[in-house]
């Protein structure tokens, strides 16, 4: 039997700021963001980022595999808090919740603390706005292989409870920096690392342009695209080819197309 204070009134001030932490400016002030759902969860304590605290409600429990999850977390550190099906409901995110959801400490990363492959693989994302599509970055960054993400100027911050969900969990293990535009070109030039933007006035199809090799692959935000900044700065430009009437994709699918492109050409020089 696990041991778990039991929360069953809304009035509840752990039920209050659990609500609260949606929200940027209760997470940054405390330093801690919330991850709702088994995968995300587990993939944290598989990564040894263990939470501060678990909230599960077995009403809502989906399968057979979250008490031993819940005895995982406990036995590394966490404190348990058992809620009942309405005050689970009350601070779920998700529509459909899955009965667990745990408060993790934030962290940072630093431009000099990524560890880079023999033949460095990066990506770079420009002001991506959507918290959504942040975290599908971060998941085809991590299923094609990348060294890290490092998010320039950034709208959205890496905590967002989109983010989290919609990254599946990849959010415990991509390395991710969040840095600025200036800082991260004059980076990559004393790395030695190639930058390819992707914009549609480009000439080239990505599909055209060399992909191997130290490269890091710079995708701009939804709205705006990739600044003039990162344009000038960037040693080629690509595009995808467009068939219909649709003059781009949404920054994840473009993300995801351009990646495995590269994945495609390094696999095929390895």
């Amino acid at each position: 039997m696990l041991d778990a204070e039991i929360i069953s009134s809304l009035q509840n001030a752990r039920i209050k700021n659990l609500v609260k932490l949606r929200n940027r400016r209760p997470r940054d002030r405390q330093g801690i963001f919330i991850a709702e759902g088994y995968r995300a969860i587990s993939r944290g304590l598989e990564r040894g980022v263990v939470p501060e605290e678990v909230y599960f409600s077995p009403d809502w429990f989906l399968g057979e595999n979250e008490p031993a999850l819940l005895e995982d977390a406990k036995n590394k550190g966490a404190t348990l808090f058992e809620l009942t099906k309405v005050a689970f409901e009350k601070v779920a995110y998700r529509d459909r919740p899955e009965g667990i959801l745990a408060v993790f400490k934030q962290w940072s990363h630093q431009l000099d603390e990524i560890e880079l492959s023999d033949s460095p693989f990066l990506l770079i994302a420009e002001s991506i706005e959507k918290p959504g599509n942040l975290g599908t970055i971060l998941r085809s960054a991590d299923a094609a292989g990348v060294d890290a993400v490092i998010c320039c100027d950034s709208v959205t911050d890496l905590f967002n409870p989109n983010v989290v969900r919609s990254s599946t969990g990849v959010l415990f293990s991509m390395p991710t920096v969040m840095t600025s535009t200036r800082e991260t070109i004059d980076w990559l030039s004393k790395k030695g690392i190639r930058s390819v933007a992707t914009t549609p006035h480009a000439e080239d199809f990505h599909t055209a342009v060399d992909l191997t090799g130290p490269i890091a692959i710079v995708m701009g935000s939804e709205q705006f695209g990739l600044s003039e900044t990162w344009l000038d700065a960037c040693q080629q430009q690509v595009r995808i080819p467009m068939a219909g009437q649709a003059d781009s994709l949404n920054v994840a699918m473009a993300t995801l197309v351009t990646l495995f492109e590269a994945v495609r050409q390094r696999t095929l020089s390895s």
